[in-house]
């Protein structure tokens, strides 16, 4: 089993950048195996970022060049920071971890003015 929690979401401006942090506790080999979704109004959930088992970072085409990720082996978190926002990035953010197929509860980003 393995659990994860975000944390870090909320309301900001176009623009304007935000941190998303997702623990990650249980039963986990290697946290780069977590990957960040979201799930926007009305739309499928869809595949935001990862780091490779060699630390490079994969980006969806849609936040290429604004969105970066980085992790804390010792600590077991995540993080994904978001830079340049704009209101199509409104959505509920969640973490993942392939191997076990276990979901957080997300955490919401809402970009307006």
């Amino acid at each position: 089993q393995v659990q994860l929690v975000e944390s870090g979401g909320g309301l900001v401006q176009p623009g304007g950048s935000l941190r998303l942090s997702c623990a990650v506790s249980g039963d986990i080999n290697n946290i780069n195996s977590v990957a960040w979704y979201r799930q926007a109004p009305g739309k499928e959930r869809e595949w935001v970022a990862q780091l490779s088992h060699g630390n490079n970072l994969l980006t969806a085409n849609p936040v290429r060049g604004r969105f970066t990720m980085s992790s804390d082996h010792a600590k077991n978190m995540v993080y994904l920071y978001m830079n340049n926002l704009t209101p199509d990035d409104t959505a509920v953010y969640y973490c993942h971890d392939s191997i076990t197929d276990s979901w957080g509860q997300g955490t919401q980003v809402m970009v307006s003015s």
